[in-house]
């Protein structure tokens, strides 16, 4: 059974999914990848402990505040290699982004291989379970461009501008822009 609780967040409206102790699941309502690790039966149950411990954090994280990922209890669901892409994503500081190729250096480098494809690190990061917490909203395209955001990219450019990113040197899509 995967518990659902709810979060109005300043940027659109998050459903979080839990195993009862852990956070498993961060979206938002109707984002690309919606529960999409969840193979269980779902139920509402919005007053569950770590409901309540995730709100705050993200109440101190729209606030302005800094909160740490280590502060919750998180348990995404995912591949070994997706988890290694999603703890690499957990070492992005705030109001910093680095890119898809960035990371596929660092796998390559972990596992001492000569070439990770960016590409295939996309489709990691794309199936983050749990949003803004681990920071996928924190990587960009070879030439800053902003690109593969499952909650989409006006949220992902909100996220940024909210983190204080220098958007200077970024690529910002706009409607009917192929990128």
């Amino acid at each position: 059974m995967v518990y659902l609780g709810n979060y109005a967040s300043p940027v659109g409206d998050i459903v979080l999914g839990s195993d009862g102790e852990n956070l498993i699941g961060l979206w938002f309502k109707d984002q690309k990848y919606f529960l999409d690790s969840i193979k269980e039966d779902t139920v509402q149950k919005d007053d569950l402990n770590i409901f309540n411990e995730t709100s705050k954090w993200l109440d101190k994280y729209f606030s302005g505040e800094k909160p740490l990922i280590s502060d919750l209890p998180i348990s995404p669901r995912g591949s070994d290699f997706r988890k290694s892409i999603w703890k690499i994503l957990c070492e992005i500081p705030y109001g910093k982004v680095i890119t898809y190729n960035d990371i596929a250096k660092e796998i390559a480098n972990q596992k001492g291989i000569e070439h990770m494809s960016a590409q295939a690190v996309g489709g990691a990061v794309s199936h983050n379970p749990i949003s803004i917490i681990i920071p996928c909203h924190r990587v960009v395209g070879s030439k800053g461009s902003l690109t593969g955001y499952a909650g989409g990219i006006d949220k992902k450019i909100k996220l940024l501008e909210h983190e204080k990113v220098d958007m200077s040197n970024l690529f910002i899509p706009r409607k009917g822009t192929a990128l």
